[in-house]
């Protein structure tokens, strides 16, 4: 149906479950198959107010909106005939579960919460050039836990080495805390193309993973 090297595939896109809740994070690939399958709608913000779309008259929208106004933080896909509009939120028609309130502990989400910013000398590098830093050393009996791993560039984590901050005469710069919401998720609303989903993402509801 469409081009898999389009990068607006690679785009993600918001899934409430059948009451409006926010369950999770697919990209545009799963989104559309959904749809395709009438197994999901789109909810589009509209003047202030939602709409819902099945695919074919959410294709039909698109060509209108694809003739007579585009906006720039829109995305698009190619068909072999016309164009279709990236959804940014979708509702599974006969989903009815409760998302779970959780925040996974992994790399991508310490990066995140840590903003990509070394937490002994405050600069900011490229995932690649960071490092996970145990503030009380396994050695000493550290655990792996929010509280206790921060990012950390190559530098820092090599002077640190196998001691505390204070043993290496290192300060950090904030201290570390298990997030109350998906860091993930809260860069991704730092975007201007993801404002929509706002109005589904209350504090209940933060702790949605991305995949």
């Amino acid at each position: 149906m469409v081009s898999h090297a389009s990068s607006p595939l690679e785009a993600s896109v918001l899934v409430l479950n059948k009451m409006f809740m926010a369950v999770h994070v697919i990209n545009v690939r799963r989104a559309f198959i959904l749809l395709c399958k009438e197994l999901a709608e789109v909810v589009s913000l509209e003047d202030g107010q939602f709409a819902t779309y099945d695919f074919t008259s959410w294709r039909e929208v698109s060509e209108f909106r694809a003739k007579h106004f585009r906006h720039e933080d829109d995305d698009w896909v190619r068909t072999a005939t016309t164009e279709i509009q990236v959804p940014r939120v979708i509702r599974l028609t006969s989903y009815e579960k409760i998302p779970k309130h959780t925040v996974k502990f992994n790399r991508r989400n310490i990066f995140a919460r840590d903003n990509n910013q070394c937490q002994y000398c405050g600069k900011k590098f490229s995932t690649s050039d960071l490092s996970l830093d145990h503030i009380l050393p396994r050695s000493q009996g550290g655990g792996s836990s929010w509280e206790n791993v921060v990012c950390a560039c190559i530098d820092c984590n090599v002077r640190k080495g196998g001691r505390t901050p204070r043993q290496a005469h290192m300060g950090l710069i904030r201290k570390p805390e298990k997030p109350k919401r998906s860091p993930t998720l809260s860069m991704k609303l730092t975007s201007r193309k993801y404002q929509s989903w706002k109005t589904f993402l209350g504090s209940a509801y933060w702790s949605v993973e991305l995949t």
